[in-house]
Parts: structure tokens; sequence; C-alpha cells
């Protein structure tokens, strides 16, 4: 179970990305961050902030049209 959820779903790139953002910025070092999303650029997206964030991409999932990512957040 994640330390925080995020309920993005109906919202358009780069929403998702930017709000998690936030809450990964509030969030305490090794903590983790559920989020989850509709929109499919969100896959790309989050993949990619991950590798250039330092934060950990711990699990990318698909159910039916719900993306949903746990990050963990790095020093």
């Amino acid at each position: 179970m994640a330390d925080q959820v995020l309920d993005a779903k109906g919202l358009n790139c780069p929403l998702p990305l930017l709000r998690a953002r936030k809450v990964l910025e509030e969030l305490p070092s090794g903590s983790t961050l559920e989020v989850s999303a509709t929109d499919p650029g969100t896959v790309r997206n989050f993949e990619d902030f991950c590798q250039t964030s330092g934060h950990e991409l711990v699990e990318s999932r698909t159910e039916g049209d719900v993306f949903t990512f746990v990050i963990k957040r790095c020093a």
C-alpha cells in the first residue's frame, strides 16, 4: 500500500504528472505515491519523469482504461 494516493483519472497530460510532482515534493524521502490516470500519455510521461528526476518507478500497470503508477520518492 502506498503512503499517498492521487486520483488523476479524467485529467489530460500534463496535469497528472504536474499534480504527482507537487505531491512528491511534500512527501519524505522513501515514501511512495500511487497515481491512477486515464490518459495513455501518462505511461511515457511517468517513465521519463522518474528517469530524469531520480525517483523510482516501483510499479506501472494497466487495468482496463486505468493506468496506475507507484513512485518512490528518492532524495
